[in-house]
């Protein structure tokens, strides 16, 4: 039987794996504060603890992805789902701290495979340019959403009946259902000429994003430490040495020509700037709802829920918009419409209601819910045939490292000394960072937007 006879199978396995990757990955939003008390983390490993999964998802990503394509989809998709069970089991046993955010740094591995493959199955079952391509990019991008708006949730349902590793647990079961469903019910589809394993790069690249995103995350202490300036350094050395290897290698990981191509180019800028924008404002938002505005996790997730929900509704209706809409197009005119209800969010005041909130979340989410859904589509669809889930974990890739970059741009302007502190200090920092944010949306849209197909000019003949 081949894919194309079970798209069925395909989409559900695709679209379940890239929610439960969601909702492992805002799992420390609802229970960090349980989780600190029990595990008597501090500051510093309170962020490490919710940044750690970024880390391992933004190393990973594209390495499986590539992976994926020449090894077996659905081979190295179960294969994350193990090691996701088998992380989820470590962090639920966690004894201190940091066995918790290794746990969550191979949760990331894990979760990496799960996201890259399901796009990889999706762009094979489904191939760029038929009907069924745009259904599977709007069922991927609701996925996307639905993760992040029931991770909460769950989390913190299971948090009140359970405790903190009720999740964990919950994670590694949902995992090992996974695992078995994707393995007897999807068929295996890989690369028409697999291509040797690209060790160098994959260590390397492995390497480079794991002291880049470290240094990022250690920088919102401080960037003028010795340790963190030189992870940053060695991780800009090393993607700059990964460059160079993809461009010398026959068979690279990634080839350096995709980015020769508009479409490739868009749907990464595309994917970059939500990673810098909305998704680092909404990351940060909660904790300026809690300690800013005096209000409780659970409204800050309800919050949470307004964009991601909206973004849910939005994706699954993508697929009706007009099909003479371009990728680019949408992905231009989301990450716009973006930046419109990241602007609603400013002028946030120390006494306003979380309420005042709502309209401009329901505005970027609806929005986003139409760019995660492009970029379901345009990740595989910009890629040569048979490298859906290398175009998938790359796009991803970009996402998560604009989030990381986003979100210390947010702590570290929001959070800086001369404010003063407390809550008024924190929201009066929200507002001078969240232009910055909005500018990377509109950056975006901008990039996007001029990332023009080019046009292929017919000769002139005369006769």
């Amino acid at each position: 039987m081949t894919p194309v006879e079970c798209p069925r199978a395909v989409l559900a396995v695709a679209g379940v794996a890239t929610f439960l990757a969601l909702v492992v990955f805002t799992t420390p939003l609802a229970t960090l504060p349980s989780t600190a008390t029990a595990l008597a983390a501090g500051p510093e490993a309170q962020a490490w603890i919710l940044s750690s999964m970024s880390i391992g998802l933004g190393v990973a990503l594209l390495s499986v992805g590539a992976l994926g394509d020449d090894l077996g989809r659905r081979r190295v998709l179960v294969l994350g789902a193990l090691v996701l069970a088998a992380s989820s089991v470590l962090g639920a046993l966690a004894p201190n701290a940091l066995v918790l955010v290794v746990a969550r740094v191979l949760q990331g591995l894990g979760a990496a495979a799960l996201v890259a493959c399901s796009q990889g199955l999706l762009g094979h079952a489904f191939p760029a340019g038929t009907p069924g391509a745009r259904t599977a990019g709007s069922v991927w991008g609701a996925s996307l959403g639905a993760g992040i708006a029931a991770g909460p949730f769950l989390s913190a349902g299971l948090d009140r009946v359970v405790g903190w590793t009720g999740a964990y647990w919950a994670a590694a079961a949902g995992a090992v259902v996974l695992a078995a469903v994707a393995r007897r019910t999807v068929p295996e589809s890989r690369a028409d000429v697999p291509r040797p394993i690209d060790l160098p790069g994959v260590l390397v690249l492995a390497a480079g994003l794991a002291a880049l995103l470290a240094g990022l995350v250690e920088g919102r202490s401080g960037f003028t430490r010795p340790g963190v300036l030189a992870l940053l350094a060695v991780g800009v050395v090393l993607l700059v040495v990964f460059v160079v290897l993809e461009r010398r290698r026959a068979a690279p990981m990634l080839d350096m020509a995709l980015f020769a191509s508009p479409a490739f180019v868009a749907a990464t800028v595309g994917a970059l700037a939500t990673g810098m924008g909305i998704i680092a404002s909404t990351s940060f938002l909660p904790t300026v709802v809690e300690r800013g505005l005096g209000s409780t996790a659970v409204v800050g997730a309800l919050l949470l829920f307004t964009w991601s929900g909206t973004s849910v509704v939005t994706a699954l209706l993508a697929r009706r918009l007009p099909s003479a809409w371009s990728g680019r197009l949408l992905l231009a005119g989301g990450l716009l419409v973006v930046a419109g209800g990241q602007l609603l969010l400013l002028g946030l005041a120390p006494g306003d209601a979380p309420l005042s909130l709502v309209p401009g979340l329901a505005v970027a989410g609806a929005a986003s819910g139409i760019v995660n859904s492009a970029l379901g589509r345009e990740a595989v669809a910009s890629v040569p045939p048979g490298r859906g889930a290398m175009g998938g974990g790359a796009n991803n890739t970009a996402r998560y490292v604009g989030s990381a970059i986003g979100t210390t741009v947010i702590a570290v302007v929001a959070t800086r000394p001369s404010l003063g502190g407390g809550a008024a200090g924190l929201v009066a920092g929200w507002n001078d960072a969240l232009p910055v944010l909005i500018a990377f949306s509109l950056v975006g849209a901008a990039a996007v937007a001029a990332c023009r197909p080019r046009q292929v000019r017919t000769p002139v003949t005369t006769g």
